[in-house]
């Protein structure tokens, strides 16, 4: 009997965290006027929504360029990320924790201070509207080199040691040990990196001018530009943007909480 209130209290909380993506499920088979009167069971226009969906957006080449952008930048930015925290932790020196303390007050940084630098900087290299302009900026962040470098702490030193006295190189010592090992720490950079490089829409939006390398997160917002929103496309759009995601966190959810901990076995 105590712990009713509690279950109830979890219960609440447990729907209302639901409720959004429940309704964004049933208004993509609902009519716009159906989602304005807020109905809240399934309808029959999912078919309708889809083929209005495609005839006004080019659906599965904006599909497309977010995979690609965000498949690039996960696996650059654990490649880099990794090597860097790697070595912070393992190579010791005063310059480097002085580095260190200014990657991490960048991260105070907002985006918005740096991107007309950005934006200056790739125009002269001509890499304006370019999936290659998105891409390179979130390559190297001080949030994964930090979680990389806390990961590496824990990590023994006694076995670098052992490795270097058989012969081992560096990098064979990081491809080989440090890598398998870290496996919960690169699960949760990856969640972590690809979920924020498949909803990047500012950045995106300012580098690629024209719609030849549209995103998802651009598609769904061309939807609401018009002078009249169709609610059932645009909620049938975000459900589709919204399903690599979910699979993604489905899949390694169980190493996301080791990798944030910086658990090692």
């Amino acid at each position: 009997m105590r712990r009713i209130p509690g279950y109830l209290f979890l219960a609440l909380a447990a729907l209302a965290s639901v409720f959004p993506l429940l309704f964004m499920v049933v208004s993509a088979t609902n009519t716009s006027q159906e989602v304005l009167n807020s109905k809240l069971l399934p309808g029959s226009h999912l078919m309708e929504n889809y083929r209005a969906l495609t005839a006004s957006q080019d659906l599965w080449a904006a599909l497309w360029h977010s995979a690609v952008i965000a498949v690039g930048t996960t696996v650059l930015a654990l490649l880099v990320c990794s090597i860097a925290g790697y070595g912070f932790e393992v190579y010791h020196s005063r310059g480097k924790d002085r580095l260190m303390a200014v990657l991490l007050l960048a991260m105070m940084i907002p985006f918005a201070a740096t991107m007309i630098p950005l934006f200056r900087m790739f125009a002269r290299a001509g890499l304006v509207n370019s999936m290659i302009a998105v891409i390179l900026p979130t390559v190297a962040t001080p949030l994964l080199i930090l979680l990389f470098r806390q990961s590496a702490r824990s990590f023994p030193y006694e076995i670098i040691e052992a490795a270097r006295l058989d012969g081992l190189g560096e990098l064979r010592i990081f491809a080989t040990i440090f890598v398998p090992t870290m496996r919960a720490t690169y699960a949760a950079a990856a969640v972590v990196t690809f979920m924020a490089a498949w909803n990047n829409f500012m950045w995106p939006k300012i580098i690629l001018i024209e719609n030849q390398f549209q995103t998802i997160p651009m598609l769904v917002a061309n939807l609401t530009a018009g002078y009249v929103t169709d609610y059932g496309t645009l909620m049938l759009a975000v459900l589709i943007a919204s399903i690599p995601t979910m699979v993604i966190f489905l899949v390694l959810q169980r190493t996301f909480t080791e990798g944030i901990t910086g658990a090692v076995k």
